[in-house]
């Protein structure tokens, strides 16, 4: 599953990309992100009474969450990655899929090999540019959840995950981040259920390689 990836994409061609005006940014003076892990703050794109908008998120809906030794309160945990076969059906997801589904950006995404070490293997879309920018499908809530100090709450975000290519499988056999192409951005945000359910799909191989590998390597600057 997807537990981190980049976007090193500026702010005005972010706007440009996903049809957000320039009032409608919340990113503020947004920098490069070689390296995006779970409950980091990140933008995403979503639709409002205005029109779309782009803010900063934190990735990973969040649930309370107790020790199993005590059962005391501790972090919070933070679910980065939703299936896409368990969006109908699992409490945490269907009301997300219904009405607050929302577009990623991002360049880049990794997963990892092996252990002690494992070797990071970074994916990228194919193109004219180093890192041609994309959207991951994803979904946005408030999440609310107590803690040791109290009950808490803040906007997330999470990626939606499907079978892998082959690609991403010698890699990661089993799920891949949904990128969606830009044609189906409308869909995803705007259209029913099943209509954005249909677009679900592994992203096409040929279009995709691997631009960065190896031990340590949890980051994706644009050189």
């Amino acid at each position: 599953m997807c537990n981190l990836y980049s976007n090193t994409t500026a702010a005005q061609a972010m706007r440009q990309m996903f049809d957000v005006t320039a009032g409608l940014d919340r990113t503020g003076n947004a920098e490069p992100l070689p390296a995006i892990f779970p409950k980091h703050m990140a933008p995403v794109v979503r639709l409002t009474a205005e029109g779309r908008e782009m803010l900063p998120l934190s990735w990973g809906f969040r649930t309370t969450n107790k020790s199993k030794k005590t059962g005391n309160l501790i972090m919070p945990s933070a679910w980065n990655n939703a299936r896409a076969d368990k969006l109908r059906s699992a409490g945490l997801w269907k009301d997300a899929f219904l009405n607050r589904r929302c577009l990623v950006p991002a360049s880049s995404f990794c997963e990892a090999k092996g252990r002690n070490p494992a070797t990071y293997h970074w994916f990228a879309l194919k193109g004219d540019d180093p890192r041609p920018p994309f959207a991951f499908a994803g979904m946005w809530t408030r999440s609310r959840y107590m803690t040791k100090d109290g009950p808490e709450e803040c906007e997330t975000y999470t990626i939606i995950t499907t079978t892998a290519n082959d690609v991403v499988r010698p890699v990661h056999p089993d799920r891949m981040p949904v990128i969606l192409k830009p044609g189906d951005h409308a869909t995803w945000l705007e259209a029913d259920a099943d209509a954005a359910f249909d677009l679900l799909e592994p992203y096409p191989a040929e279009e995709m390689h691997i631009v960065r590998s190896g031990e340590g390597e949890k980051s994706d600057p644009v050189d």
